[in-house]
C-alpha cells in the first residue's frame, strides 16, 4: 500500500500507464515526491557513478518519473511554484543542461508562460555553452533548472554561462538534491525532494572494494 499526502493507492488499482491516480496525489513534500519515484521504478538502488564522478548506492532515474507526461506536468506546476515562492521577479526564460534537465525545465517553462533553452557541452572544450541559436538578453532574468543535483557543478556552469551572456540568474531549481541541501551553486535555490545521500570518490568508494559492479545509469558515456 502507498500512503501519500492526500490519500491512498492500493497495488492493483487502476493507473494510467502505472501514474494516473499517485501524481494526483504528489505534493510538495520530500515524501510525496519520492513516493512517485519508487511507484515508477526511478529509485534505484545499487552501485552508481554519478554525473559528479562520484559513487553511491542510490541513483534517482528521473527519465523513468519524467517519460510519463501527468507527471512531468505535475513536477514542472510545483517546482515553478517553489521557485516563484523564493524569487517574485517575473522571469522571461528557463535555462538547463542538456540532457537530465530538458523535460523538467521546458516543464517548468511551460508552467511559468516563458520560454525554455539550454545548454550543452562542447565537444572540444566540454564547457557549458548556448548553441542552436540560443541567447539571452544583457538584465533578462532567468531560473535554471535540472532534474538532480548532487554537487551542483552543472547548474554552477549553466548560471556562469547566463552572467557572462549579461543575464540575471533569480534562482535554481531541481526534482531532487542529492546533497542535504549543501550544494552552493552561487544563486538561491529550491528543490522538490532534499536527500542527504552518501556519494564517494572513486578511490574511497566501499562499494569498489566489495567489488560490486559499477553501473553509469545517467546520459554522459563517461
Amino acid at each position: 500500500m502507498y500512503q501519500l499526502a492526500t490519500g491512498l493507492i492500493q497495488p492493483g488499482d487502476n493507473l494510467p500507464l502505472g501514474t494516473g491516480a499517485i501524481v494526483a496525489a504528489v505534493t510538495p513534500a520530500d515524501e510525496s515526491v519520492l513516493e512517485l519515484f519508487r511507484f515508477t521504478g526511478a529509485y534505484l538502488e545499487g552501485h552508481f557513478r554519478l554525473t559528479s564522478g562520484l559513487h553511491s548506492d542510490r541513483y534517482l532515474q528521473c527519465a523513468l518519473v519524467l517519460e510519463h507526461p501527468q507527471a512531468a506536468e505535475k513536477l514542472g506546476k510545483l517546482l515553478a511554484g517553489a521557485l516563484q515562492e523564493k524569487c517574485v521577479d517575473t522571469v522571461g526564460v528557463v535555462v538547463s543542461p542538456a540532457l537530465g534537465g530538458l523535460i523538467i525545465g521546458h516543464e517548468v517553462a511551460r508552467a511559468l508562460g516563458c520560454r525554455h533553452i539550454f545548454t550543452e557541452r562542447d565537444p572540444e572544450s566540454r564547457k557549458m555553452v548556448l548553441r542552436r541559436g540560443f541567447s539571452v538578453e544583457p538584465g533578462e532574468k532567468a531560473y535554471v533548472v535540472e532534474d538532480v543535483i548532487t554537487t551542483g557543478g552543472s547548474t554552477a556552469e549553466v548560471i556562469a554561462v547566463l552572467r557572462a551572456a549579461g543575464a540575471a540568474v533569480a534562482a535554481a531549481g531541481s526534482i531532487i538534491d542529492r546533497s542535504g541541501g549543501a550544494a552552493d551553486v552561487g544563486a538561491p535555490r529550491v528543490a522538490l525532494a532534499t536527500l542527504n545521500v552518501a556519494a564517494y570518490k572513486p578511490e574511497e568508494c566501499p562499494l569498489c572494494r566489495q567489488g560490486i559492479r559499477l553501473v553509469k545509469p545517467g546520459s554522459r558515456p563517461t
